[in-house]
């Protein structure tokens, strides 16, 4: 049984200029580096791993890997985004802090379950802070939403559309 996120990990440019967004620019503390100069399979690498706590323990991991091809690109939020909780109080003292630090921020969104604001981070990633709504809980409750109704008419609707 998956007892739940331990940790998701992303490519980064660069691990003080990503340590200075996570840890200075969120507050997520910088709690583990390692060094790896082989990987599990013998090759010779170099890379940095490196891991950001959040409060429920889980934590967000980066590799820097210079040597190895990736392609960064800026993302689109529906490509890729990486979403946080935060209580519903920080979205304004984030947002102004954001626009302070020139860092792209955008927001705040109501998507009536949860409220969210945007920045990019420098790797190009979307980062979402976002506020459960009241109501939340009996949105993201699939007796109530009918989720597995509109993922099948979504994929009846896109075989039309093919």
């Amino acid at each position: 049984m998956i007892k739940g996120l331990h940790h998701n990990a992303y490519r980064c440019r660069d691990s003080e200029e990503t340590r200075k967004f996570y840890e200075d620019f969120l507050g997520l503390p910088l709690v583990h580096s390692l060094k790896i100069g082989e990987t599990t399979t013998g090759r010779a690498a170099q890379v940095l791993h490196t891991f950001y706590r959040m409060d429920d323990g889980s934590f967000l991991a980066f590799f820097e890997a210079p040597d190895e091809p990736f392609e960064f690109k800026t993302q689109r939020d529906f490509d890729l985004h990486i979403a946080l909780e935060v209580e519903h109080g920080e979205l304004q003292r984030m947002h102004d802090k954001g626009k302070k630090a020139r860092i792209e921020t955008r927001g705040i969104s109501d998507h009536h379950f949860v409220d969210s604001i945007y920045f990019r981070d420098p790797n190009g990633y979307v980062i979402e802070l976002t506020a459960k709504r009241p109501g939340h809980d009996g949105a993201m409750d699939p007796a109530k939403n009918g989720a597995q109704r509109v993922l099948g008419e979504w994929q009846k609707e896109k075989v039309a559309r093919a």
